[in-house]
């Protein structure tokens, strides 16, 4: 973090209670990493943020490797590498596999993927370069997952693309 663009927050700075417990929660081994460093130099902000993506890591019904694959292809695309060695294990985890995230890494899906997995990346790669999505890819997610699955994926992506340009505009 010695890049970093803001001056992490540290132990003995203050903070809520509740809040660094909420995001220790959140966390292997109860330790913050450093999005959360720098979350913390805003409260109302770390507060939101770890609701808003704990909810989307935990609650979401999309299975998770999906949403852990959405997470590294946008990691990839927005050359997010703090994002991308933080869901790697976490792909893999789910059950995502090396050869698979290498392809996401190189922006290389034909072939490789299902077709469930196919249109997922879609989504992802034209909401997180385009932002518009077309109603040709809208409509196969919707096909094959059905229409609430549908809008976690997209705000999987949208929470994602969040993350990663607060990382690389701060340099985390």
């Amino acid at each position: 973090m010695s890049e970093v663009r803001v001056t992490p927050w540290h132990d003995n700075d203050p903070a809520p209670d509740a809040l660094l417990a909420a995001m220790k929660a959140r966390r292997p081994g109860g330790e913050l990493i450093g999005i959360d460093r720098v979350l913390l130099r805003s409260f109302p902000l770390a507060t939101g943020w770890n609701e808003l993506l704990g909810r989307v890591r935990r609650e979401f019904e999309l299975p998770l490797v999906h949403r852990e694959m959405i997470m590294l292809r946008v990691a990839a695309l927005n050359a997010a590498e703090f994002e991308w060695g933080v869901h790697y294990p976490a792909y893999l985890q789910a059950g995502g596999t090396e050869d698979k995230a290498a392809c996401l890494r190189d922006y290389e899906i034909a072939g490789v993927f299902d077709e469930q997995e196919s249109a997922l990346l879609r989504l992802t790669d034209q909401s997180t370069r385009n932002v518009a999505v077309s109603l040709q890819t809208m409509n196969e997610v919707k096909a094959l997952f059905g229409e609430k699955l549908t809008v976690e994926a997209v705000a999987t992506v949208a929470a994602y693309n969040m993350v990663s340009r607060f990382l690389v505009a701060l340099q985390i």
